[in-house]
C-alpha cells in the first residue's frame, strides 16, 4: 500500500494525490441499512454516505469510466474513476441507482451468476446474515440505466482452492450464464475474495474476458495488467477495519471460520 493513505475510502480529500497518479477503481458491496447480526459490517455503506461520496466525485469533476473504456485506453484516462460493486446485492439496485443517475455516474456490478434471484448462500456457513440478490429483471433494469455487469463466478468460491477444471467451470460458465441472461457480451471478471494466482488469471484470459479486478490496494498506471486491476474499498469511517481487511485479503487460512 502506498504510504500516507488511509486503508479505505470514505471521502475524496485524503486520496486526491493518489488519484492523480493513476486510474482509481472503487469497490462497494452493499448499499443500505445494516441488518442486526451482520458480521462483516464494513461491507455495508449507508445510502446517505454513498450519495455523499457520489456527489463529491461529481463536484470535483470526476467522470466515471466503464471497464470497456479501460480495456481500450487504460493509459489515457484523465480525472476518471471506475465504480464497482461485488456480488449482485439487491440493496445496490434499490439504493445506488438514484445517486448514480443524479451525479451522471456509471458503475459495474459483478454478479454471482448462480445466486441471482436467491441469497448469499456462500456467506451463511460463516454465520453471515441472509440477504437477497438481484433477480434477472433487476439486472436488465440495471443495464437499461446505463451501467455494466460482469462475472463474479457461479458460486463465489475461493478459486485457488479448486481443481483447475472446477476453477475453469466457475470462470467460463458464469460468463456464459450472464451473457445468456442479458443477451449481450460480458467481458469483465472479478476474483471472489480477491483470491487469484497466475494460473487462475490465465484461466480468466482463456475464457475470453478483457479485464479482471483484484482487491489489491492502489490505483492503476498505464502499464497495469488488465487482469490484475487494483481497487480501493469504500466504506464508512470506522476503527473496526481489521476484520473486513482480513476477509478481503487473498490467501486467508479459513473463510468458514470468519474474520
Amino acid at each position: 500500500m502506498p504510504a500516507g493513505f488511509p486503508d479505505y475510502y470514505t471521502a475524496l480529500r485524503p486520496f486526491r494525490k493518489l488519484f492523480e497518479t493513476g486510474l482509481p477503481l472503487l469497490t462497494y458491496h452493499k448499499v443500505g441499512p445494516r441488518p442486526r447480526g451482520a458480521r462483516l459490517k464494513g461491507l455495508y455503506i449507508s445510502p446517505r454516505l454513498f450519495a455523499r461520496q457520489m456527489a463529491e466525485l461529481r463536484e470535483n469533476r470526476f467522470a466515471s469510466a466503464s471497464l470497456d473504456e479501460v480495456a481500450k485506453r487504460a493509459g489515457d484516462l484523465q480525472r476518471e474513476i471506475v465504480i464497482t460493486f461485488d456480488d449482485g446485492w439487491r440493496n445496490v439496485f434499490e439504493h445506488a441507482l438514484e445517486p448514480l443517475a443524479k451525479n451522471r455516474l456509471r458503475a459495474i456490478h459483478f454478479l454471482v451468476a448462480d445466486r441471482l434471484g436467491r441469497t448469499n448462500e456462500w456467506d451463511l456457513p460463516a454465520g453471515e446474515v441472509q440477504e437477497p440478490m438481484m433477480d434477472a429483471a433487476q439486472v436488465r433494469d440495471w443495464l437499461a440505466a446505463g451501467h455494466e455487469i460482469g462475472s463474479h463466478t457461479l458460486m463465489h468460491p475461493v478459486l485457488t482452492r479448486l481443481s483447475r477444471a472446477a476453477a475453469r467451470e466457475e470462470i467460463s460458465a458464469s460468463k456464459k450464464k450472464v451473457e445468456d441472461l442479458v443477451g449481450r457480451p460480458s467481458a469483465h471478471f472479478c476474483y471472489p475474495y480477491g483470491d487469484w494466482n497466475p494460473q487462475i488469471r490465465d484461466l480468466v484470459v482463456e475464457s475470453g474476458y478483457r479485464t479482471a479486478c483484484t482487491t489489491d490496494f492502489g490505483v492503476n498506471s498505464a502499464d497495469v495488467s488488465l487482469f490484475e486491476l487494483k481497487r480501493i474499498t469504500a466504506r464508512y469511517p470506522s476503527r473496526n477495519w481489521k476484520s473486513l481487511r482480513e476477509w478481503l485479503r487473498p490467501g486467508r487460512r479459513s473463510l468458514a471460520s470468519g474474520p
